[in-house]
């Protein structure tokens, strides 16, 4: 039995057409990352203290993280991570992050999401396809601006320190329950192929150009650290 030859070439259009358009998504994503990044480093008292930036193990970023509900609160969104290694910070994995909450609540809002992998154990969480935070990982609000040099316990708070901007406010958030997984979808779009999370985040492929406006910032900042 012979397939008709159209609908088979119009099923590879359309499949071209949605990878093509999530590529262009997962690249907007990585630039907003970075773009996010310097808006909320210019601001000397809301910024990321320097000290708890250059000791972040990996850096993990959601745009415009959606945030609604009618009692029932969801979360959701697409997020970007890079960590540390031998040869800078690494190429970006692309995850998904889910999460809800339970009480009086109404409406909906976008929100920026920082998350700051403090040490091995929130590294190894983070390595794997798939982990929960507040149950594999510990998650507490960051220090904002110049509270870092009042609080000498944000290294040993928690695996995770997370931030949140929402309509121009940045403080320490918390986000204490929620579901990390990949975006496959994204991954496959954006390196042409499926790329383990543990493959990109410990340096094994190199970073592609296009990542740059994400990572150059953090490359600057951790330099600016260690000067000091």
């Amino acid at each position: 039995m012979r397939i008709p030859l159209a609908p088979v070439v119009v099923m590879c259009l359309v499949a071209a057409a949605w990878s093509a358009d999530t590529a262009t998504k997962a690249q907007a994503r990585v630039t907003a990352a970075g773009t996010i990044l310097q808006q909320i480093q210019a601001a000397p008292d809301q910024r990321i203290p320097e000290q708890v930036l250059a000791s972040a193990a990996c850096v993990a970023i959601i745009p415009s993280m959606l945030n609604g509900g009618f009692v029932l609160g969801l979360r959701y969104g697409r997020g970007v991570a890079t960590c540390r290694t031998a040869k800078g910070w690494s190429a970006p994995a692309f995850f998904v992050v889910e999460g809800g909450s339970f009480g009086p609540q109404f409406g909906g809002q976008a929100v920026d999401l920082i998350m700051l992998v403090m040490n091995d154990d929130g590294m190894a969480n983070l390595l794997s396809s798939k982990f929960k935070l507040g149950a594999q990982a510990s998650v507490a609000a960051g220090p904002v601006g110049r509270q870092a040099a009042a609080e000498t316990d944000w290294k040993m708070r928690a695996q995770v320190l997370s931030y949140s901007r929402c309509r121009g406010v940045f403080a320490g958030a918390t986000f204490e329950h929620g579901k990390i997984k990949q975006d496959k979808d994204s991954t496959r779009a954006f390196y042409g192929h499926m790329v383990r999370p543990k493959t990109s985040l410990t340096g094994e492929i190199d970073a592609p150009s296009t990542t740059y406006p994400f990572l150059e910032p953090l490359a600057t900042w951790a330099r600016a650290a260690a000067e000091r």
